[in-house]
């Protein structure tokens, strides 16, 4: 029970902290789970993540999401942005492609390589607001970006910071947009595993109701303090982690002792 407990806590904290910063959670995830074997590790749990990430965005934009007449174009723009991912995301996962992108070489050097494209992106120059510059022509780039991230290491979060910097949108902006767009994407991911999960008559569990209380705390917290946080600071943090963890890995696959 506390074994459980403790390992429901991990991956609550991995999940929750690592889907809204630039670093992927699911090669956190991914790593977690070759480096160590959770008992308490099954489909349920994963899908308990993702409601708890998915339920701690919905309620910090709920005054975004329920202001429909203020912000209607927003959220137009915001499923539009995410239509790429849903039909890239459910042809791999239903030719089950994503089983071969999961290892831990791939992780290495998309998590190294896209730092750097980050730590260009982070460089630009801001003339950009959400207010007036997001239309369908920027949204499409940045959800034609975000489908990268369907490979483990990209970073969804980081994908799409990227992409809005590129297109010299400014830190908090393009935290909001990235933010925004993780909505559809984690209902989609939550949506297919409880496909799954019916499918394979799971029984629910009083650990699905802890990974969903925890990963939500652990998410809610990341979001309100990383929009803090890129108000005043670069990316740099971010991509200096990425390196050092692509190198790391690198050199676990390449030198291993």
């Amino acid at each position: 029970m506390f074994q459980n407990f403790i390992e429901i806590l991990i991956l609550s904290a991995v999940q929750g902290i690592s889907e809204f910063l630039p670093i992927s959670s699911s090669a956190h995830l991914i790593l977690i789970s070759n480096f160590y074997d959770f008992s308490s590790s099954s489909l349920f749990i994963d899908i308990g993540l993702h409601l708890g990430s998915l339920f701690a965005i919905v309620y910090y934009f709920k005054k975004d999401l329920l202001n429909l007449r203020s912000n209607q174009k927003l959220l137009v723009l915001i499923l539009i942005g995410s239509i790429p991912l849903i039909i890239f995301g459910y042809i791999i996962y239903s030719t089950e492609f994503v089983n071969l992108l999961r290892n831990i070489e791939i992780i290495a050097w998309t998590t190294l390589f896209f730092g750097l494209v980050l730590f260009l992106s982070d460089k630009r120059n801001i003339n950009q607001n959400i207010s007036t510059n997001l239309n369908i022509k920027t949204i499409v780039f940045i959800g034609l970006f975000q489908i990268l991230a369907l490979i483990p290491g990209v970073s969804r979060a980081g994908i799409t910071l990227t992409a809005a910097r590129f297109l010299k949108f400014n830190r908090v902006d393009s935290s909001k947009i990235a933010f925004l767009l993780s909505i559809p994407a984690l209902a989609g991911a939550s949506f297919l595993g409880l496909k799954d999960a019916i499918q394979q008559s799971v029984e629910f569990n009083y650990l699905l109701l802890i990974a969903i209380t925890f990963s939500f705390i652990f998410s809610f917290i990341t979001v309100k303090y990383f929009i803090k946080y890129v108000s005043n600071f670069s990316l740099t943090v971010f991509v200096i982690y990425r390196v050092l963890v692509g190198l790391i890995l690198l050199s676990i696959i390449y030198f291993p002792h």
